[in-house]
């Protein structure tokens, strides 16, 4: 028995990996999307959720897997739809009312704290004393970086850090609610049909600034590898090393794992109580690099941050 939970937490790990180095592109991928086509932020959001769910969906007929029946697994896929598309415009309605820097800072620095209180009060893993501290320490040195380089004023910063303490519980949620797998439901088909229901809920939203574009090669080419890398190959992986890991003590937060290796290239542990510190040390590095002119890539993926005043867009998990 041993064994083959070893061999299971292996297996989770090296999928949250996998999730972790793909988000590393979502940065980039993101910004040239926006270049080439001149999408709003919320736009190219969409047009990622929506090419990622799709592109599975096709995979999913493709192979004649069963749709889900279980009303519970129905409920799931809803969930995430609704989560993806509330991180989604928070997290962009976050960058424009404020800075990317402050934006993607906080993001990172509240979603472990809403993991850490989302496993308190459920029983999963009560939030101990030094890791209170540690979550502390972590937030304060964020906010000590970021709050001399905002350029906006107090009412726009003060908006700004509300979407994105928004965006951070629901990716926080998603990240708890996908730990616990519903019989009948894989990782796949959670992405598939939960991103693509997120897409149609921020149509609305996209529309208001447009969603058309020249479809050129490049561009198609490049909405295309938006979709499939960092979104539906990457979101799967996490899914299903998240459902993998709960047979660990410690697996249910792995996503520490996938946003370290994904920030080291832009991108969203041992425990998802612990998500967070990681996230948070990864932040502070972040924030030096971008105001030597480096980018950081921020929740879960490459959301690139340079200068915390920078105005440039960026695209993350």
């Amino acid at each position: 028995m041993s064994s083959s939970v070893s061999s299971a937490a292996r297996s989770g790990v090296v999928h949250l990996v996998g999730a972790g180095l793909l988000w590393g592109t979502g940065g980039l991928l993101g910004t040239l999307v926006h270049r080439a086509t001149g999408l709003p932020p919320v736009s190219v959001a969409t047009c990622r959720l929506a090419v990622g769910g799709l592109l599975l969906v096709v995979l999913l007929a493709g192979t004649r897997r069963p749709w889900p029946r279980d009303p519970l697994a129905w409920r799931r896929i809803g969930a995430v739809a609704v989560l993806a598309a509330i991180f989604q415009a928070a997290y962009f309605g976050a960058v424009a009312a404020s800075t990317v820097g402050l934006a993607t800072l906080i993001t990172i620095g509240m979603s472990p704290v809403v993991v850490a209180g989302l496993e308190h009060v459920t029983g999963r893993h009560a939030v101990d004393r030094r890791r209170a501290v540690t979550i502390g320490i972590a937030l304060g040195g964020l906010a000590l970086l970021v709050a001399p380089s905002g350029r906006a004023g107090a009412g726009a910063l003060l908006l700004g850090a509300a979407l994105a303490a928004v965006a951070a519980v629901a990716f926080a949620t998603v990240t708890v609610l996908n730990a616990a797998p519903v019989p009948g439901l894989d990782a796949m088909t959670t992405t598939g049909l939960g991103f693509t229901g997120g897409a149609v809920l921020l149509v609305p939203l996209a529309a208001l600034g447009g969603l058309t574009f020249d479809p050129t090669p490049a561009g198609l080419a490049l909405v295309l590898l938006l979709g499939l890398a960092p979104t539906a190959v990457a979101y799967t992986l996490y899914f299903r090393g998240l459902s993998e890991a709960r047979w660990h003590r410690r697996g249910a937060g792995s996503a520490r794992t996938a946003h370290g290796c994904g920030a080291g290239g832009g991108g969203p542990g041992r425990t998802p109580h612990h998500a967070g510190a990681g996230r948070g040390r990864v932040a502070d590095r972040g924030v030096a690099a971008g105001r030597n002119g480096g980018g950081y890539g921020g929740p879960g993926s490459g959301r690139g941050v340079g200068a915390a005043s920078s105005p440039r867009l960026s695209f993350g998990a």
